[in-house]
C-alpha cells in the first residue's frame, strides 16, 4: 500500500518516529541501527515501509534500504517470527551478514541476537533455505539461463546463493555479479557489494 514516506522527521522515540507529510503525521516502527542513521529532527527523510495488518493492530514499519526491507519481509513469513522479533534482528544483524549466517548455517551468529534461541535460529535458516530451493525451482520452469561464466568459484556461488536469500532472482544477481571486480573479496564482501550494485 504504501512504498516509501518522505516528509520532515518530527520526532524520535525508542522504536518508532514521527514523519511529517503534508501535516499528518506518520508513526513509523524501525530499528535501532536504521533510526541512529535516519538523520535530526527536522530533516527531510525518506523510509521504505511495509504496511503491517493484523486484526488488533496496524502498523507502519520503516527502514532506510529495500534490502532491509526485503530481509523484513523474509523473516515475517518464517514461523514463529513477527514483526518485533524482525525488527529487533534487524537492529542487531546487517542483511548481508544475516544471508551468510543462513547459507553457511551459522546458527551461532543468530543466536547471539536478544530473543533468538538455537531453536528459533535453526527454523529461520531451514525456512528460509527451502524459500531459496523453491525460488531456484520456479526459474529453472522459467528457462532461466545460468551463466556458468559468473561462476568462477565457490565464494561467488555461496555470494550468489546469499542473495537469492534475500529475496533477489538469479538472473538479476548474475547480472550485477557481471559488472563486479571481485578479485581478493571475501564472501561477505562480494555479498555487500553485490546488494549495493542490486539496489541501484
Amino acid at each position: 500500500m504504501l512504498a516509501y514516506i518522505k516528509g520532515t522527521l518530527e520526532m524520535k522515540f525508542d522504536n518508532y518516529v514521527v514523519i511529517d507529510v503534508g501535516g499528518l503525521g506518520y508513526k513509523v516502527f524501525m530499528s535501532e541501527t536504521a533510526m541512529d542513521s535516519l538523520g535530526n529532527i527536522g530533516d527531510i527523510v525518506k523510509v521504505y515501509t511495509h504496511y503491517h495488518v493484523r486484526e488488533d493492530d496496524i502498523s507502519i514499519y520503516g527502514f532506510l534500504t529495500n534490502e532491509e526491507l526485503k530481509m523484513f519481509e523474509l523473516l515475517i513469513g518464517v514461523s514463529g517470527v513477527g514483526a518485533k522479533s524482525a525488527i529487533t534482528i534487524l537492529s542487531n544483524i546487517t542483511p548481508s551478514s544475516f544471508a551468510l549466517a543462513v547459507i553457511t548455517n551459522d546458527t551461532s551468529k543468530l543466536v547471539k541476537i536478544p530473543g533468538i534461541g538455537a531453536k528459533s535460529a535453526a527454523r529461520i535458516i531451514l525456512e528460509l533455505k527451502d524459500k531459496m530451493k523453491t525460488f531456484e525451482a520456479i526459474e529453472k520452469q522459467d528457462n532461466s539461463k545460468v551463466k556458468d561464466a559468473v561462476i568462477e568459484n565457490d565464494n561467488i556461488q555461496e555470494a550468489i546463493s546469499a542473495l537469492q536469500v534475500l529475496g533477489y532472482n538469479r538472473k538479476e544477481i548474475e547480472k550485477a555479479f557481471e559488472k563486479m571486480d571481485k578479485t581478493n573479496m571475501s564472501l561477505e564482501d562480494m555479498i555487500r557489494k553485490g546488494l549495493s550494485v542490486l539496489a541501484k
